[in-house]
């Protein structure tokens, strides 16, 4: 494409929304405009810019690998122009940048939080945005640059980020103070024969590591209840269950009078997490402030070991 003008980000517009929709009718219905207008515009951005980008076969579009590569190029575009606009509208109001964290489930009841009130607490100048969302999808949003860092369950790889493992923590096992197995030291997997387990319904691409752990040892329990990390303390606190989870996360969500005890397990579940940002985030002073914090705030929480990276 020779220049780049109003007519040609029009087009580019359009060819999103027909790589997304998969039809020209269906992409016409979308954006309001007429099928043939659609495909005028498809065929003279394929002349501007001297390929092909889909493949027809009847009445369906069959994209081909340079739409794909167009199709994700508009999405970091995208991307860069929506942390145009939070900078823009952060120095008309706070007079600085602003600081986009996205963050597992795991760390986002307390130990994040915490992070981002010592950081507001040293320079108020920051707006920030926080979201919780699953580690794919945090990972996703720091690579399209919707967030700027991301907090992240290792392990993980990207073509595009830098990643820094920060701590690891072995899980402990939640029970009501009145279960019997709170007058244990240490529950084992064994324990768990003729148990009702409260799990995460979090979707992975592997079955739930608990339930595997059992399946493995061959411990039959008596039943599960799936459910939101946020609630699972909650229904161990009701009685519903137990649970093992990463102690972190535990930690977090639970008060004294939930009345629930945390014992070690064995064998020892693993939980990894670290820090994801893009090669090109300038932000040198921050994230030194972060690993500096974090690492004060992880010595808070019992059986977690930090990385190298972090001291």
């Amino acid at each position: 494409m020779a220049d780049v003008n109003i007519h040609s980000l029009k087009a580019l517009a359009i060819f999103k929304t027909l790589f997304e929709a998969g039809t020209a009718s269906q992409a016409a219905r979308t954006l309001g405009i007429t099928q043939s207008g659609v495909s005028r515009s498809l065929a003279q951005l394929e002349e501007n810019l001297g390929i092909q980008l889909f493949l027809r076969e009847k009445n369906r579009l069959l994209a081909t690998p340079e739409a794909r590569e167009l199709y994700e190029e508009i999405l970091r575009l995208m991307g860069n122009i929506e942390e145009l606009r939070h900078s823009v509208l952060a120095l008309k109001e706070f007079g600085t940048s602003r600081l986009r964290i996205a963050a597992v489930p795991g760390l986002s009841f307390g130990f994040v939080p915490r992070l981002v009130a010592t950081l507001l607490g040293e320079n108020r100048q920051f707006s920030v945005s926080l979201d919780m969302m699953s580690s794919h999808e945090v990972q996703l949003a720091v690579e399209s640059s919707h967030a700027d860092i991301g907090f992240v369950t290792l392990p993980i790889t990207s073509r595009v980020l830098r990643v820094e493992p920060w701590f690891t923590s072995e899980a402990l096992c939640l029970m009501p103070q009145a279960h019997p197995l709170a007058a244990q030291e240490r529950i084992d997997v064994q324990d768990l024969r003729d148990q009702h387990l409260v799990i995460s319904n979090q979707p992975s691409i592997s079955t739930n590591p608990l339930l595997e752990l059992v399946a493995r040892h061959r411990v039959q329990i008596a039943g599960k209840t799936e459910a939101n990390i946020g609630t699972i303390t909650a229904l161990v606190a009701n009685h519903v269950g137990i649970t093992v989870m990463n102690p972190i996360t535990a930690q977090d969500q639970l008060a004294p009078r939930d009345g629930v005890e945390m014992r070690p397990f064995s064998p020892a579940m693993e939980f990894s997490f670290g820090l994801a940002y893009r090669d090109d985030w300038k932000q040198a002073r921050v994230l030194d402030f972060l690993r500096e914090r974090g690492r004060s705030l992880l010595a808070t929480y019992p059986g977690t070991v930090l990385d190298e990276s972090l001291g």
